[in-house]
């Protein structure tokens, strides 16, 4: 049987899989918590990613060597930078770049040395799977999250995007450092931490890879406002929501 892998870059969002996955066996390596145990009939392996692209790296690492997953899938929170791209809203990963990257004048900016890139393109087939569930749960997202969160965030209808994503050492927070990585990569649609690190062990172990992030904000001077009433509320719901639909589909594909 496949095993797939979780990674989750904030305890609600953990907790929130776990809940998915009675009976889970914890197997602690390296410090990290790791549940072994069974989702929409899938055998699953669940962590958290740490914040930053090291940890997320060593965590993704022992993912693979430790528990052999054959497919990672990375679910947490971003910063919107794309035009259009709101709060509320999800973006499935097509592509990730370390934004603070910089080995230049030896390598081109944002090029990571030794691998002749910059982006780390997610898997095509997986990425469309966890499109279209993120889609079709979007679709009724009034019902995921509830009456009253929905009426409390006050939002029209939230969209599904693919692109890239790009992950750094620093959580933005300013209209200026925004719109900074809109300029030095304008087709951006997200900010993050981790996911570019990830992105790149499952390409070195030849593993299928995607990230699904929900906007928490605009990675402006507003970004910190409500942000963990967000992850409860929306995140949380949505990355157990959109893991759901995907799992279920996997099993009758």
């Amino acid at each position: 049987m496949a095993v797939i892998g979780i990674m989750s870059a904030l305890h609600e969002e953990l907790a929130a899989v776990l809940a998915e996955m009675p009976g889970e066996q914890r197997v602690t390596v390296a410090g990290r918590d790791f549940w072994v145990g069974q989702w929409q009939g899938h055998a699953v392996v669940a962590v958290l990613s740490r914040i930053g692209k090291v940890a997320a790296a060593t965590t993704a690492t022992l993912m693979l060597e430790r528990f052999g997953v054959d497919a990672l899938v990375f679910t947490g929170v971003a910063g919107g930078l794309g035009p259009g791209v709101r709060v509320g809203d999800v973006v499935v990963a097509s592509g990730l770049v370390q934004h603070d990257m910089d080995a230049s004048p030896l390598f081109p900016r944002h090029e990571v040395p030794l691998y002749g890139r910059a982006i780390f393109e997610t898997d095509a087939a997986l990425s469309t799977q966890l499109a279209e569930a993120a889609h079709e749960v979007l679709q009724e997202a009034d019902r995921h999250l509830g009456p009253d969160t929905w009426a409390r965030w006050a939002w029209g209808s939230p969209q599904m995007h693919r692109g890239l994503i790009v992950s750094g050492d620093r959580f933005v927070s300013t209209a200026t450092e925004s719109q900074a990585l809109r300029e030095a990569l304008p087709d951006a649609l997200a900010v993050e931490m981790e996911g570019a690190a990830v992105a790149q062990v499952c390409c070195d172990y030849g593993v299928p890879f995607t990230a699904v992030r929900t906007i928490s904000d605009r990675a402006d001077d507003a970004a910190h406002t409500d942000f963990n009433r967000f992850i409860s509320e929306v995140a949380s719901p949505y990355s157990r929501a959109i893991l759901a639909h995907w799992l279920a589909k996997r099993l009758t594909a």
